[in-house]
């Protein structure tokens, strides 16, 4: 999909160019709305998902183009959901009037985008959600019929169509409320980010950093991961991003082609719990919470951490095993160097985390980003043409001036965009800028339409849910199960994540396994946001586990190697990760839930510490010389007892820890060539 949405050529077919428009104007479309609410919240949900319907659609036809016939269905149905997304705008008065009796029409209608969402979605993501999807709608029209204790009272068809397409439990739930809001919102800053230079920046600072270490060229990978982490929160868009030179680079030193696209595919989906922009599923999470978006960065910062470290301190162990070194100093550019050049880039990354932890909303936060985003692209053309005296003046003066929305809004900022735009229409070169700036408003609708499409159609499942009670009956199951036993409820859920994400994506897995399952975590004691986050968390370790692993068969053709191979190195490096959350479910110290104090958060940061440390040891064989098998068998019983916060378990633990490394180096000292 992503090469029919590069900027058309002249030359281009039309249906190219006309697909581009498309984009162009869904992006600004949505950034109309987020910056002056000009129109109601449900009309814009209908809006924003007729736009994703007309572009599935476009790129079905984009597929089909050699056979005009078979292109003008695809081109029909999505004219036909764009034409039915303005029925709510039209009729917005008479659905509010007419509420809980629905007409005629209104059934039609609402049957018909229903089913041009599950066929979008089929034809976007294949048959997995859809199916669970139409699962839990056969169970909302037929459930009366099902033996207890899974029956419910039964419910009229008017009923299920009014809550899957009229109300905002359905369709246009809190998943396409998030998606046409902060979602979009934040995918086109990280487009504009990356059309910036940010990217660049990120692997100059990476290399320059840990380049030259032991298995250097992997941990530039971990690094460059991370730091895109904080601008895009896609993990499969951070493997086909970063990977393009991260894998073939650690393949040059030696990395076997599964590891390496294991390790980018391990450290790019760290991206998605990594503040200050986390994958949507954090948006969607702070508005079912009915928290602010950065108590949720707060509770995933320090996971986030334990995470990257996990996947450093995992190809550290390989390199020191295999025996790979780094890159040649001399080879490996200047990472104050590259924050001279390019530090500017970073203003607008810091000016988002300030105005988040200052208490504005992630809509107004993330519009702030993005428009200075773009007055980083447009005065970047005036910038160079001045000395650098002049020059650093002038970006204090453009800052200064964009400082001014804190007092009179953001249409400061817009309007200083539309003069500088004026600008480079009149300067040589300008076209190319104002280019640049188009191109990046189609990448983040592009980046925009899978996400978009599974949000509007697992608000199917929200919508049973809520209709039903089925959430409440399976939280009763899994608590009678694990009545005697978090840890066997905790175990469930993981299995429910795991088993999910083999299907389908991040986003429609937690939105399941959290109506599900963090109620009964709540009931065992689990804090709200930590049973959230685990569920979250696991999702994102679905990605990553075979048979079917996402961000593995991503990075499949880079590496040129097996997707199922690199789903289980992604097993093998990821291993202590399996393990953070249940630390976090036993001591919430480490999602800073519960008002701990500063001695709590670094006995809880530190005992998670040793503990990554020993299952890294114990999954690669080597520390610092390789490891026999009792010693692996030591180390992997130190961590596990680290798990659980209890004083026995934490006190057997640092003494099985301390057993493995005297054992460790009194073996070295004892034999070194060992």
């Amino acid at each position: 999909m992503s090469d029919l949405l590069v900027p058309p050529a002249d030359a281009a077919p039309r249906s190219d160019r006309l697909i581009y428009a498309i984009c162009v104007a869904f992006s600004s479309f949505q950034l109309w709305t987020a910056a002056w609410s000009p129109l109601p919240s449900q009309v814009v949900r209908s809006l924003h998902v007729g736009f994703l319907l007309l572009l599935v659609y476009a790129l079905c036809a984009r597929r089909a183009h050699a056979s005009p016939r078979r292109a003008a269905l695809p081109w029909g149905l999505g004219a036909l959901a764009f034409a039915l997304a303005f029925y709510h705008w039209i009729f917005l008065a008479e659905l509010i009037q007419r509420a809980g009796d629905p007409s005629l029409t209104d059934l039609i209608v609402g049957c018909a985008v229903t089913l041009l969402v599950f066929d979008a979605a089929r034809r976007l993501m294949g048959w997995a959600l859809p199916l669970i999807c139409a699962v839990f709608l056969a169970y909302a029209l037929f459930g009366q019929y099902l033996p207890e204790p899974l029956a419910h009272r039964g419910y009229a068809f008017e009923q299920v169509v009014e809550q899957l397409y009229l109300g905002t439990e359905g369709l246009y739930g809190i998943p396409t409320y998030v998606s046409s809001s902060y979602i979009f919102l934040f995918i086109v800053f990280g487009a504009f980010l990356e059309r910036a230079g940010m990217v660049q920046l990120f692997t100059d600072v990476a290399m320059g950093s840990v380049g030259h270490l032991r298995g250097g060229p992997a941990k530039v990978s971990v690094v460059s991961s991370g730091l895109m982490g904080t601008i895009n929160g896609s993990g499969v868009a951070n493997v086909v991003t970063t990977g393009q030179f991260t894998i073939p680079l650690m393949k040059r030193f030696g990395y076997r082609a599964e590891f390496a696209g294991a390790v980018e595919a391990t450290a790019s989906m760290g991206g998605q719990i990594m503040p200050p922009v986390m994958g949507a599923v954090a948006f969607i999470m702070a508005e079912t919470l009915g928290v602010p978006y950065v108590d949720i960065c707060t509770a995933a910062v320090i996971p986030a951490l334990l995470y990257f470290f996990t996947t450093f301190w995992m190809v550290h162990l390989e390199a020191g095993r295999a025996g790979l070194h780094g890159l040649p100093k001399a080879q490996c550019p200047d990472a104050l160097a590259a924050l001279r050049a390019r530090w500017y880039l970073i203003l607008p990354l810091a000016v988002l985390v300030w105005l988040l932890f200052a208490g504005y909303t992630p809509l107004f936060a993330g519009s702030v980003g993005l428009a200075l985003t773009a007055l980083l692209i447009l005065g970047s053309p005036l910038a160079t043409r001045l000395g650098m005296l002049p020059r650093v003046l002038f970006w204090i003066a453009l800052g200064l001036a964009a400082s001014a929305f804190l007092r009179f809004g953001i249409n400061v900022l817009l309007g200083l965009i539309a003069l500088l735009v004026a600008i480079l229409c009149c300067l040589r070169g300008g076209r190319a800028t104002l280019c640049l700036a188009r191109d990046s408003l189609a990448d983040g609708a592009r980046h925009a339409v899978p996400v978009g499409v599974a949000c509007a159609l697992v608000g199917t499942i929200m919508a049973v849910t809520t209709l039903t009670g089925v959430a409440s009956q399976f939280a009763s199951l899994v608590i009678d199960l694990g009545a005697n036993s978090l840890l066997l409820s905790l175990m469930l859920t993981m299995l429910a994540c795991l088993l999910l994400g083999m299907g389908i994506p991040t986003i429609p897995n937690y939105i399941i396994t959290s109506a599900l399952a963090a109620p009964a975590l709540l009931h065992l004691g689990v804090p709200l946001i930590v049973s959230h986050m685990f569920v979250f968390y696991f999702g994102i370790m679905a990605d990553l586990t075979p048979p079917v692993a996402l961000a593995a068969f991503a990075a499949a053709p880079i590496a040129h190697a097996s997707g199922l191979k690199i789903g289980m190195n992604c097993l093998r490096i990821a291993i202590a990760g399996f393990v953070v959350p249940y630390m976090a479910v036993y001591e919430p110290a480490l999602m800073l839930q519960g008002d701990p104090g500063p001695l709590v958060v670094i006995y809880a940061v530190g005992k998670a510490l040793l503990a990554i440390l020993l299952w890294g040891a114990a999954s690669i064989g080597y520390c610092l010389a390789p490891l026999n098998w009792a010693q692996r068998l030591l180390a992997a019983s130190a961590a596990g007892t680290l798990v659980a916060a209890l004083p026995l378990t934490d006190e057997l633990g640092f003494a099985l820890a301390a057993a493995f490394f005297a054992w460790h180096l009194g073996r070295r000292r004892l034999h070194p060539a060992h």
